[in-house]
């Protein structure tokens, strides 16, 4: 048998998998990364790269539940669910409807709050420490609105929470919004801008970061999709890949959307499905916005980097379908037509599309599991897994090594689901 043994073996090379891969090192242990494909080739790869300690707040709340099922007549619905039935997707979204409260919805937004707000205070050091060059700018995130009844709605159940949260959001009128972003056609509402948020190129900081995992020693098998997990004595002994077979005193599960199939093989109940996401990127366009946009009515994130830009967001519960939905990608275009005098840039580089990993009370999953002794979860950060990877690669890191931890780990730990 081909085996392999480090310190810690981590289940996924995604944008979490190596933020825990690079903490643990700086920590001295070895790790190896098993990864199906290649670093980053999930919904690490093509998400708008917005850091946003502005996106506290959960979906989660009183009439959510009705805004997606009517969805469901709507294909190109900013949220759309599948009329298709689906059992696993069935028994999630029940779960989710009973997390459409005010309690509910406070306890999420304050466990989101902590780690967002940790890892937004950990990248600018990180990224300037270790050299990572991904295009990172601290230039805030503007919520664009056009019609006042969308604007009084967030500043209801957004802005009002991200004051409680200690979040800075600046309140604008239509005429500030157009004069601080040009890009913009006439007829804004208002706007909400959030200083604090910040923005990289996510392809980038995830290939920068599997840079700095293996000049600090540690080890990324790609093409490694996981057959089998070997346990005994209530701990898990190897895992076998097709490009062979490891083991590691410590596991972590950083698998994104794919934690609950493996989980299944593991006695673990993980809620979550994947919340399919989809992205254009281009050239950058002559009058490129100047901040990263948040188009609120038609839903589109819109970000601009030096090396390009990209139109992205939407949320399809589909289960786990594969490929492009072309009614998805024409509405993103569509979306960033009625705000933009250039929407799209000279040349449309990619297509794509990803699964967010979503857990039914859209806190993420990190810690201990409760059945296996030697296995940490570090998974279910939706569609912020970018934004929450410094704080979720330290905090593993740190249960791991049994130090002090930055932030209280309770509101995420896999205890609540039983796994």
């Amino acid at each position: 048998m081909d085996a392999s043994r480090s310190d810690v073996l981590i289940l996924g090379g995604g944008v979490i998998g190596l933020a825990c891969a690079y903490y643990l090192l700086k920590s001295g242990a070895t790790v190896r990364i098993l990864e199906q494909g290649t670093p980053g080739c999930g919904s690490s790869h093509g998400n708008c790269g917005t850091i946003t300690p502005s996106h506290a707040a959960p979906l989660a709340m009183p009439g959510a539940l009705g805004v997606a099922l009517r969805s469901m007549l709507r294909s190109d619905a900013p949220l759309y669910l599948n009329p298709r039935f689906d059992g696993p997707r069935l028994r999630w979204m029940l779960g989710f409807a009973r997390h459409c409260n005010w309690r509910d919805f406070d306890h999420a937004a304050r466990a989101r709050a902590a780690i967002l707000n940790r890892s937004r205070s950990l990248l600018p050091a990180l990224i300037r420490d270790e050299g990572l060059d991904c295009e990172f700018r601290e230039g805030g995130v503007l919520y664009v609105y056009r019609t006042p009844q969308a604007l009084q709605g967030d500043e209801k159940h957004h802005a009002q929470l991200l004051d409680q949260l200690g979040v800075e959001v600046q309140r604008l009128r239509g005429d500030e919004v157009e004069a601080m972003e040009p890009a913009l056609k006439p007829g804004v509402a208002g706007g909400l801008f959030h200083p604090g948020d910040a923005r990289l190129r996510p392809d980038r900081y995830v290939a920068e970061l599997a840079r700095r995992v293996l000049e600090l020693g540690g080890s990324i098998e790609t093409g490694a999709r996981i057959d089998h997990v070997g346990t005994r004595d209530g701990s898990i002994d190897f895992v076998r890949t097709t490009r062979g077979v490891f083991r590691g005193d410590r596991v972590v599960m950083a698998l994104g959307a794919w934690s609950p199939l493996l989980g299944r093989q593991l006695g673990l109940h993980l809620p979550m499905q994947p919340g399919k996401g989809y992205s254009l990127t281009y050239t950058r366009p002559v009058h490129a916005p100047r901040h990263a946009l948040v188009l609120r009515e038609a839903a589109v994130c819109v970000t601009t980097w030096d090396s390009g830009y990209r139109l992205g967001s939407t949320m399809e519960f589909s289960g786990y379908s594969e490929g492009l939905n072309r009614t998805r990608l024409d509405a993103l275009r569509r979306g960033a037509a009625q705000g933009l005098h250039e929407p799209e840039g000279p040349q449309l580089l990619e297509e794509w599309w990803g699964w967010r990993p979503m857990s039914v009370d859209e806190v993420p999953i990190i810690g201990p599991s409760t059945r296996w002794s030697n296995l940490t979860l570090a998974t279910a950060h939706g569609m912020l897994g970018v934004s929450m990877s410094a704080a979720t690669g330290e905090l593993v890191a740190g249960m791991l090594g049994g130090k002090g931890l930055p932030i209280d780990p309770t509101p995420y730990a896999p205890a609540r689901f039983g796994a």
